[in-house]
This record gives structure tokens, C-alpha cells and sequence, in this order.
């Protein structure tokens, strides 16, 4: 069976980097991760909207500038 490469996590919550990166509070959005793998463990019901919206609000990036319509040429 092929081994697999050990993913990098992050050492003070354990949850992969990449889950990770890119947020205002990395903490808080560690903390929901688990959260959501917890319940999804039990098999209990998520609120998708909440989580989504949790999300949402963590993330950094600017907002995206419009882009011009690009013209054929003739």
C-alpha cells in the first residue's frame, strides 16, 4: 500500500494549514471546524446557513474589481 505525505497542521489547534489559511481569526475558525466535524461525527444535525455564514465572515480576501468585457478582434 503507498504511504501518503503527513499533511502540515498548525500547533496550536492541530486542523490542517490549509483549512486555515487566509482567515481574520484562526482560532475561530478552528474552533468551528471541530465543531462541525463533532456534530457531523454523531451524526447531529448542522446548520449549513450558520456554518457558511461563519465562513464567510473569516475570510480576508479584498473585494474582486470589476472586470471590463473583453472585445473579439476583427
Amino acid at each position: 500500500m503507498r504511504k501518503l505525505r503527513k499533511v502540515p497542521k498548525d500547533k496550536k489547534t492541530g486542523i490542517a494549514k490549509k483549512y486555515l489559511s487566509g482567515t481574520k481569526n484562526r482560532s475561530a475558525k478552528a474552533a468551528e471546524i471541530k465543531k462541525t466535524a463533532a456534530l457531523y461525527k454523531k451524526g447531529a444535525f448542522i446548520d449549513i446557513k450558520a456554518v457558511q455564514k461563519s465562513r464567510v465572515a473569516q475570510d480576508v480576501t479584498k473585494k474582486q474589481k470589476k472586470t471590463t468585457k473583453r472585445r473579439n478582434k476583427k
